[in-house]
């Protein structure tokens, strides 16, 4: 006897939004029921894994490779499927939102693709979760524009000048919670980004010469990639798409999976693209995972863990090297600089770094490298056309001088810098700013010429919580303590009362954020993700 068809959903506690329709159409949620009666039973099973893995980690404060798959590692041969033409060259990557404005620029940019963001640089509000869909719609049906306030428009380059779009859907751990089942479960978040465009623009992008190329974020094991990689291959028979159309580049930012790269590649080998090299959501699962490891695992002030550090330059030539190995693209970190308009010395200091860290990629072997600004992409294409001339990447580099044991990707211990003061402070500055924006649904956020998203509050609010209970004494004297930290967010939620002025504080979030940035900085238990808390605070 077949399986019963799964219920349809139910739109909850959502005001309709104009054209909506268009998204969810009754053969589009009828997708998102089936995906979700398949694979959210294991999203849950391997969510409850997280937390035995994290338990383990408490108890030994180590981790190392897995010896069940080191057959997959030992393999020479095996390779991931070639990449499609659309992906063969992404020397430059912009990363950003999928509001109007944004998708306009970011396929205008020059950059060779896109990072169409539903995660990190996007607060999941109904309206952001289903105009972002709109707007990709539209983007590619060539019936997007937009008029600024003053009265500026935007319009389309032509086809062959825009950037391929790589769409990156929220992770495992968040919910639709405005998408129910008959017995009022949510839809997984990742499920909806996922299924929504993959339904509505899989036949769009093939006809475009091109196919639904995703990012996958906060993967923690090669179990979870197994669980990807059954979604698409159900989603691609569903619909009748040819196998392996959909391709997928996996961000490596948590700590678990540095230890599983070859593996990660291996579970989606007809569907993968690449590896990412991140940096924030990097660190925030070091602490998250190392917390209670002992004064070993205490990170210094997070502008000062760059890329050069030991333990971050073992994870980012492993990248390099385990991509390669099998035919995968290496792509390098984000350059997070928002130009100024009005100070063209800081501009000046600030792409000299932009081009020194691209310089380093591009010379480590990295295929390729993320900026959030259009005016940072001539910097980073410079970078990687001086190595790369006209090769689309450099994947014959085997980077085989690269060994990098278990112990040396978690050497915290070898950094010379430590906590300071001020790096509290601006842990807290960044953290209530960041939050406040979230919390008016603006995901992408520049604080203090810097474009912040969700990784960088995580990594702000562990490190604050990591000072505390590891009870760090600053260079001033200063111990990290509850106190001190409520005493600075104070000072700082009144700096910005006088910055902003009273009508627009009284008009924005900002008590709440103050208030849930201490509350995951400082609660004993420590949220897994601050965008939990945080979701429920979300109109």
């Amino acid at each position: 006897m077949s399986a019963p068809a799964p219920s349809p959903l139910a739109i909850v506690d959502a005001e309709p939004l104009e054209r909506q329709g268009e998204v969810l159409t009754d053969a589009a949620l009828a997708f998102l029921a089936e995906l979700h009666h398949r694979f959210t039973p294991r999203r849950d099973e391997l969510l409850a894994r997280r937390a035995e893995r994290r338990a383990e980690i408490a108890r030994t404060s180590t981790l190392d490779f897995l010896p069940e798959t080191a057959h997959i590692r030992d393999d020479p041969d095996w390779r991931v499927a070639p990449a499609p033409p659309a992906l063969e060259d992404r020397r430059v990557e912009i990363t950003g939102p999928t509001d109007r404005k944004m998708t306009i620029n970011a396929l205008n940019s020059g950059a060779k693709v896109w990072l169409a963001d539903f995660e990190d640089a996007s607060a999941p509000t109904w309206a952001n979760v289903i105009g972002g869909q709109l707007n990709l719609i539209d983007a590619y049906e060539r019936r997007i524009d937009f008029t600024s306030p003053e009265g500026k428009s935007y319009a389309l380059r032509p086809d062959d000048a825009l950037a391929t779009v790589v769409t990156r859907p929220r992770g495992w751990h968040l919910d639709e919670r405005h998408l129910r089942s008959a017995d009022g479960r949510p839809v997984p978040g990742a499920l909806v980004d996922f299924g929504l465009y993959f339904f509505h623009n899989a036949r769009r992008l093939l006809t475009r010469g091109q196919g639904p190329y995703f990012y996958l974020p906060k993967t923690e094991s090669h179990l979870e990639a197994r669980l990807w990689n059954d979604v698409f291959v159900f989603a691609q028979d569903h619909l009748s798409i040819p196998q392996g159309t959909i391709r997928a580049t996996v961000l490596i930012e948590t700590i678990t999976a540095a230890y599983e790269m070859d593996e990660i590649l291996y579970e989606l080998r007809d569907h993968a693209s690449g590896l990412n090299a991140g940096r924030w959501d990097y660190l925030f699962s070091i602490v998250k995972n190392f917390r209670d490891g002992g004064p070993g695992f205490v990170l210094p002030d997070r502008n000062a863990v760059t890329m050069t550090a030991p333990f971050m330059r073992a994870y980012t030539e492993l990248l390099v090297r385990t991509c390669h190995k099998r035919g995968a693209h290496a792509i390098g970190g984000m350059a997070a600089f928002i130009p100024s308009r009005r100070d063209p010395e800081v501009n000046a200091v600030a792409f000299d770094k932009v081009k020194a860290d691209k310089d380093r990629e591009a010379g480590d072997g990295f295929d390729g490298s993320w900026v959030a600004h259009p005016d940072l992409v001539p910097v980073a294409r410079a970078s990687f056309d001086a190595v790369l001339g006209d090769r689309p990447h450099q994947k014959e580099r085997l980077r085989e001088d690269v060994q990098v044991t278990a112990a040396e990707l978690i050497d915290i211990a070898s950094l010379d810098a430590t906590p300071t003061h001020q790096g509290l402070r601006n842990a807290v500055q960044v953290g209530i700013r960041y939050i406040e924006a979230w919390l008016r649904g603006l995901g992408a956020v520049a604080i203090f010429n810097l474009m912040e998203d969700a990784a960088t509050a995580e990594i702000s609010r562990s490190q604050i919580w990591q000072w505390v209970n590891a009870g760090i004494v600053f260079e001033n004297g200063e111990k990290a303590t509850a106190d001190r930290v409520r005493k600075v967010a104070a000072e700082e939620l009144a700096a910005i009362r006088e910055e902003v002025g009273e009508d627009a504080f009284a008009a924005g979030r900002w008590s709440q954020a103050h208030d849930l940035l201490l509350k995951v900085a400082l609660d004993e238990d420590y949220a897994e993700f601050l965008t939990l808390p945080a979701y429920e605070l979300l109109d």
